[in-house]
């Protein structure tokens, strides 16, 4: 399956609830799996986001999906990138050498 990094940034609604009710995020993690994306890790950060997600997904629709349905709640907001392994990348770029 495709892997996506998914960066998440928490409104003022999303901090809130979280600190009222951190268990949310693990509530959220098992509806974003029951919509068939599997989150391989999670990381809280510092920085311009507060979440890092690596996501497995069928294709780009379904985390596509994933990303629409948890923005259109408010309570945070999501930009997500497709990724490949270091060794997809190079392996790729050696398939197109000039010889």
């Amino acid at each position: 399956m495709p892997t996506y990094v998914m960066l998440t940034k928490l409104t003022t609604w999303g901090r809130k609830s979280i600190k009222e009710r951190p268990e949310r995020i693990k509530e959220v993690n098992k509806e974003v799996e029951a919509m068939g994306v599997r989150i391989i890790g999670q990381y809280a950060v510092l920085g311009p986001y507060d979440f890092v997600n690596i996501l497995d997904a069928p294709d780009d629709a379904a985390v596509s999906r994933v990303a629409v349905e948890l923005g259109s709640r408010g309570t945070l907001e999501t930009m997500t990138m497709s990724a490949i392994t270091l060794n997809e990348f190079v392996a790729n770029l050696s398939k197109n050498k000039k010889v």
